[in-house]
């Protein structure tokens, strides 16, 4: 059939923008020829890029986005490509991406030289080869690197000695040359050459373990140095303690121990630096008097044992430092008493005080401090033991003192091997699982989720840490929340932190094993650990707890074992190409009538006693032996509960995605209109706080609905404790913000607007990432398109919950969804179930406020997990919910009026409420979401399925 002049000038303009589309993808997204010539170049000089970069395929590095690379318009700006297993050497090719800002190759098997031309990358700010074996000398061309501010070269093995040129690099806050083997002295200026004093804006010098000798130059230090982190130890450093060292009032940690051959007197005014928090001067040769420590009330930390101080009394600071955790003052020649509020302090773990001439009585008292694990007093001079009240049952060693000599050579404390508790294990994060554990494959490891996954693993080494006492596993939990609660802040998919087998090692670092677990997939994608590599590796990520400060760490990765992938075809060209096709195959076909727009509703009677099958968009139909596979043949190991609807299956897709299986009864149609109701309306909407469908099963007589596997569980099993998921009141918010914005997106933006008419604790679940996703749209109903309320013939719901003028009138409207979540939020701050044993919470609440008191008067009502020092909002807050049940709809606030107060309160309590709410994936950077479930499928915040692509005639 020919084609009319019309079509004709319609194909030409088409391949007219084609072809000027082609031409304008080459100018503005092809990456900038100089940049892919490098990358290739670098790859070449990588004996395994093939297996390890197999998508660094092409010559458009930025638009086909390699893994680990990362670019600014068309030009080159991060590599970050941190235990991906590379083996082979930089090449020099690097000096070519002339606007690098980060490169990041830590945790690789990375031999030879820096290449000396890597100082032609005027724009670089951070370097990091953590964990590689580079090898020869620290080019001083670095110090032609202006903008340069983090570089971190420890822990390979460089040679040769620090060049004095890096004082030109006056941006430098994070100086890291650790565990290498350099020689020589810290260069200084001396007229003609800079040095290491020049840079005034350092925060760290990281020095330790190496083979650096001279003495420790006075003139490095400067009052205007803003250094909280020194650290010289296990070096061979001879000579004194500089007294100009005492200038550094900003210091936190200072280590100089094991140098073996510092001599001298620690200077008087080391009393100064208040700011400190642990003192190493241990395993050396100092003299004088035993440092004065007054004043210093931020030390957790003192360990100057083994120097040769003179011989002194007791000190008076012993007791005045309030904040210590470990003293180690042992070999000192210390004589006296030891005090007994010593063992008082508060904090107090570990006291090393053996080899002295501690003498009389050791009097502990029976209000010894709950933290105190060990007191090491051997070979010393105590003569008797004060017991009064309940005994010390922790270790305590008195093997060489005069007691255990005399008759009490059996008593436990004169036995030096003895443990405080003998079935102590070291810590080890623990797996919690409802039932039997799943069974991992031999890559795979057990979750502290209970699922199976292949985590990123390594090690923690912390090069100053705080704490000594092993035992108390409150330390490392804190670490995991912390460590999690970093990750999930930068939008990455992590499930959970483990950290097992933590040790100290010869020079007091502790070493913890660390496992971070992907969220809802098997194995984490390329881009997931460049990112978390580079949080580590860089230091965006800062370990702390409340009371706890873990001090200057860094990470040694092991290699990620990625799955195998192929490189993705290039289809510009032949995508162009189809649409020609497309176009002419159109145009063959006889004309059509005009055809009406997809409804914004899926067609699907729900009012037929009859099920049939729907194509439904983004919603996969499965067959009855699909899920019978994926869930292990609905195996009890798999089995994760039980609900009104039936048991819920944990599975896994080909794939490697963890989806959750909801099994009604087997052979009952009971619900039938619920499972359609809830097929249609999450089939159509999608939002980050909506739990997603997967899709769904009418097989075989069987009913099943197919979701996103979310780990956490509910708000309620986290409320009650069932779970294990701890919230404090930070978390709390978050989870009712988000819990609000699903609400208001079902109220607000879907196409009709839909009520929940089940908003409950039960029915809000927290992912992987503590994200909420609010589930159950059984219940759920569409409201008129003018928004009015719909009256209905059944009131459904559930009691305490329940909307008391939807129960009375039968009008549902959106305020009866508002009604519940205020209930909800009532629920959070109490942990009470809403109605129980005749006691509704909102009648509770109210007879038990008093708008004059701290808190509303409401500590008795509180969930004694929540700290009442750290409820910042909280009044607010109750003022929000109370709004929420006022008795009249119209006198609710709506849900985007609750979003927008809640945002207010975690404003209050110094939480950013934008964080969880800028992305609706689980992505970090800017690439487009998608679907885990969809393929190449966008799912848009729209309310109606998306309208045909088909091209309709007019």
């Amino acid at each position: 059939m020919g084609h009319s002049p019309t079509s004709w000038r319609i194909i030409h303009l088409l391949v007219f923008l084609i072809i000027v589309l082609d031409h304008a993808l080459i100018i503005s997204a092809d990456t900038d020829p100089q940049d892919t010539s490098a990358l290739n170049g670098i790859a070449a000089s990588w004996d395994n890029a093939k297996s390890k970069l197999s998508e660094w395929v092409g010559n458009d590095p930025c638009g086909e986005k390699w893994p680990g690379v990362y670019c600014t318009q068309n030009r080159v700006t991060s590599i970050r490509l941190s235990s991906f297993g590379l083996s082979g050497s930089l090449s020099g090719d690097i000096q070519s991406l002339s606007e690098l800002q980060y490169l990041d190759l830590s945790y690789n098997n990375l031999s030879g030289p820096l290449p000396p031309n890597i100082g032609s990358l005027s724009n670089l700010e951070s370097l990091s080869v953590v964990g590689c074996q580079f090898s020869g000398d620290i080019p001083k061309e670095l110090s032609q690197l202006p903008k340069l501010r983090f570089l971190s070269l420890n822990n390979n093995r460089f040679t040769g000695s620090i060049p004095p040129s890096i004082g030109n690099l006056s941006n430098m806050y994070w100086l890291d040359l650790g565990e290498n083997r350099l020689t020589g002295s810290l260069p200084v200026s001396d007229g003609t050459n800079t040095g290491l004093d020049n840079l005034t804006n350092a925060l760290h010098f990281h020095f330790g373990v190496n083979q650096l000798s001279g003495t420790i130059p006075s003139q490095l230090f400067k009052s205007n140095m803003k250094l909280i982190h020194l650290l010289l130890d296990n070096n061979n450093f001879t000579g004194g303690i500089p007294p100009t060292l005492t200038l550094l009032t900003k210091l936190e940690v200072l280590r100089l121990d094991r140098n073996y051959q510092l001599t001298g007197p620690v200077p008087a005014s080391i009393n100064s630096l208040t700011k400190l928090q642990e003192l190493h001067l241990e395993n050396n040769k100092l003299t004088g008097p035993l440092p004065d420590l007054t004043g210093m009330d931020s030390l957790y930390v003192v360990s100057m044992g083994n120097n040769n101080f003179s011989s002194s009394n007791v000190p008076t600071w012993f007791t005045a430092l309030s904040a210590l955790t470990s003293l180690n003052l042992e070999n000192l020649h210390i004589t006296g008493e030891l005090p007994q509020p010593l063992f008082k302090l508060p904090a107090i773990q570990t006291l090393g005080l053996k080899g002295n001439n501690f003498n009389g009585t050791l009097t502990i008292g029976s209000d010894y401090s709950s933290t105190l694990s060990l007191i090491d007093l051997q070979d010393n001079q105590i003569t008797t033991l004060a017991v009064s009240g309940a005994q010390y049952n922790k270790k305590l060693i008195l093997v060489g003192n005069p007691i255990c000599v005399q008759g009490n050579n059996e008593a436990l404390y004169c036995k030096s091997s003895q443990q405080a508790n003998p079935a102590a294990k070291p810590y080890s994060t623990q797996s919690i699982c409802p039932g039997l554990p799943p069974t991992c494959l031999s890559d795979q490891y057990l979750s502290p989720n209970c699922t199976c996954a292949v985590p990123y693993m390594g090690t923690l080494h912390f090069r100053s840490p705080p704490f000594f006492d092993l035992s108390n596993d409150t330390f490392f939990v804190l670490l995991e929340e912390n460590m999690k609660e970093a990750f999930l802040g930068k939008q990455l998919p992590v499930e959970s932190i483990a950290l097992d087998n933590p040790a100290f090692g010869p020079s007091n670092n502790l070493d913890i094993n660390l496992r971070v677990f992907p969220s809802g997939k098997i194995r984490f994608g390329k881009e997931d650990i460049s990112y978390i590599g580079f949080m580590l590796n860089n230091q965006t990520y800062k370990p702390h707890a409340p009371g706890i400060n873990y001090g200057p760490y860094y990470f040694i990765g092991q290699s990620y074992p990625f799955a195998e992938t192929l490189s993705a075809p290039r289809q510009t060209k032949k995508n162009q190409s189809l649409i020609i096709v497309l176009f002419f195959r159109r145009n063959k076909r006889p004309k059509l009538q005009p055809q009406p727009r997809s409804p914004s509703y899926a067609s699907w009677d729900i009012k037929s006693t009859s099920i049939s099958t729907p194509h439904l968009q983004g919603a996969r139909v499965f067959t009855f032996d699909e899920l019978k596979k994926i869930t292990n043949s609905f195996s009890d190991a798999n089995d994760i509960g039980t609900g009104g609807y039936g048991k819920v299956y944990r599975g896994v897709l080909p794939n490697g995605h963890l989806i959750a299986v909801k099994r009604s009864e087997q052979g009952s149609l009971q619900g039938n209109l619920e499972f359609r109701t809830e097929i249609e309306l999450l089939s159509r909407v999608h939002h980050k706080n909506l739990v997603s469908l997967v899709g769904f099963c009418f097989d075989q007589g069987e009913q099943m609905l197919v979701y996103e596997y979310v780990p956490n569980g509910t708000l309620k099993d986290s409320l009650t404790g069932k779970s294990g998921v701890r919230l404090d009141w930070k978390r709390r918010l978050r989870v009712v913000l988000g819990a609000a914005k699903g609400i208001a997106y079902l109220h607000e933006l879907a196409d009709p607007p839909i009520v929940h008419r089940d908003i409950k604790s039960s029915n809000i679940l927290l992912d992987g990432n503590l994200h909420t996703k609010v589930s159950d749209f059984g219940l759920s109903k569409p409201l008129n398109q003018d928004g009015r309320g719909q009256v209905t013939t059944q009131v459904k719901g559930t009691m305490g919950y329940l909307d008391p003028e939807y129960y009375m009138t039968q009008q549902l409207t959106e305020k009866s969804d508002v009604y519940s979540f205020g209930v909800l939020l009532l629920e959070v701050i109490t942990a009470r179930k809403p109605l129980e044993r005749g006691r509704y919470i909102v009648r509770e609440v109210k007879g038990a406020m008093d708008r004059t008191k701290d808190l509303y008067g409401l500590h008795e009502l509180l969930d004694p997990m929540l700290a009442p020092t750290s409820l910042a909002g909280f009044e607010l807050y109750v003022d929000l919910a109370l709004k929420c049940v006022e008795e009249a709809g119209m006198d609710r606030p709506s849900m985007s009026e609750v979003v927008a107060e809640i945002e207010k309160i975690m404003k209050m309590a110094g939480v950013n409420p934008k964080v969880d709410s800028a992305s609706n994936s689980m992505s970090y950077n800017s690439r487009t979401p998608r679907h885990p479930y969809s393929g190449e499928s966008q799912f848009d915040y729209s309310g109606g399925i998306p309208s045909s692509s088909r091209v309709e005639p007019k």
